[in-house]
């Protein structure tokens, strides 16, 4: 797999997934070969969670990552590069010309963050990077060597992701994550720290790891390893027969009555209901929520004098062999008799908490497997905004010997490629 390449012929700006080539002298390489940072959604969903699994523990330990001290060779150039369009200029994003709507500008750098990566060495590091404007909005501007691995020449770093006003291992806009890098062509293949700049398009915003329950049918459900669970749903018969259909693909069989299962209160769909206990049972237990605790006061029922005798009798009483009554777990209640018709049994309840069995019927199995995801918090522009740039600025040409330039670490934003080119003044620049 090539390097992604940015050709020479002025700063040639990826918008969107395309990079527009221009014109240049025989001395660079006039196509553009691309490579990927993430090659899909999924990748980039892993290189989110690698770097914010434990509280963003990776992120802070990424260390900040300076080519200073990288041994590269001395790069002859001569000559320059013709700008092929007139100097052009571009806005940052939210500074576009509109017709009716103001833009207030507060000064907020949320535009300018880190760039983290993992380099060939299975280090993690960082280096500054910008969003820039683009068509897309999801363009970000940084060093070559923050995306190129110059030391191991082994093509571009892993786990690339872009952090918006990243402090002390807050993210406060979100994570991007590199989807295709662009650098200059004499910076990959000659490691010429004159261009050492690159730019990257980023996926959307990713946050807020989840897990979400996918319906599938029996063969993939048996295939899959990760997390998965069975519900079932009573169906009618009527339903039930699609099992005769050889085309259907749900699962359909004939469940047994299953029996209510005691549970704590706090189980997921816990129903509480009552049992009866016997007196001594009730006022030894406690009140409050809870397995086995008071239902509420005592129940007293009004019954005939023989129905009080016959619920004596289911307790053992016989009085002719001197056998008294005593409550037990068919009978648990205190029986008073009244000969006058005005008996009755007291009944006493603890609560009991438990999960719903079921009657016998037909059932469907539905198959889930359990997901991981990320949502998404929409394109790096619209979050952040992103820097205006220039390319092509008029300047004049100068003449001369070819001369050697040693390498040296700068950010995109160091020169214009024009001022590179024609020998015109510098503007600051800055360390990764």
């Amino acid at each position: 797999m090539k390097r992604i390449l940015l050709p020479a012929g002025g700063a040639v700006l990826a918008t969107g997934l395309l990079a527009a080539g221009l014109s240049t002298t025989a001395q660079a390489d006039s196509k553009v070969a691309n490579a990927d940072l993430a090659k899909n959604v999924a990748a980039a969903q892993e290189i989110v969670e690698f770097w914010t699994k434990s509280n963003n523990a990776a992120l802070k330990k990424a260390v900040a990552f300076s080519p200073d001290s990288l041994e590269v060779k001395k790069t002859v150039s001569g000559g320059g590069y013709t700008a092929d369009t007139k100097p052009g200029m571009t806005a940052p994003i939210g500074g576009e010309k509109k017709a009716s709507v103001k833009v207030q500008n507060v000064n907020l750098p949320k535009t300018i963050g880190k760039v983290f990566f993992e380099g060939h060495d299975g280090k993690l590091y960082w280096c500054s990077g910008t969003s820039i404007q683009s068509k897309y909005r999801n363009l970000v501007a940084t060093a070559g060597h923050c995306v190129y691995d110059v030391v191991s020449n082994k093509e571009v770093v892993s786990r690339w992701v872009f952090v918006p006003g990243y402090y002390q291992g807050k993210t406060p806009w979100g994570l991007y994550v590199g989807k295709q890098a662009f650098t200059h062509y004499d910076f990959e293949v000659y490691e010429d720290f004159d261009r050492d700049y690159a730019f990257v398009t980023v996926y959307d915003a990713l946050k807020g790891s989840v897990k979400e329950p996918k319906k599938v049918y029996w063969d993939e459900f048996k295939k899959y390893r990760g997390e998965k669970f069975v519900k079932e749903v009573p169906v009618s018969r009527e339903e039930a027969r699609k099992r005769l259909d050889p085309h259907n693909k749900d699962v359909y069989y004939l469940k047994g009555a299953v029996p209510d299962e005691k549970v704590g209160p706090d189980y997921p769909g816990a129903e509480l209901t009552k049992r009866e206990v016997t007196a001594q049972e009730y006022f030894r237990a406690k009140t409050g929520q809870g397995q086995g605790r008071k239902y509420g006061e005592p129940e007293v029922e009004q019954v005939t004098y023989n129905e009080a005798i016959e619920y004596l009798k289911g307790q053992g009483w016989d009085p002719k062999n001197n056998k008294p009554a005593v409550p037990n777990e068919k009978f648990p209640g205190t029986v008073k008799l009244d000969q006058r018709g005005n008996s009755t049994i007291t009944h006493y309840f603890v609560q009991h908490w438990v999960k719903k069995g079921t009657e016998r019927g037909w059932v469907r199995k539905d198959f889930y497997i359990v997901v991981s995801g990320l949502k998404s918090g929409g394109r790096l522009g619209d979050n952040v905004g992103g820097q205006g740039f220039a390319w092509n600025q008029p300047a004049a040409r100068t003449s001369g010997p070819s001369v050697t330039r040693r390498a040296c670490t700068r950010t995109a934003t160091s020169r214009t490629p024009a001022s590179r080119r024609s020998g015109a003044t510098a503007r600051p620049r800055t360390r990764s």
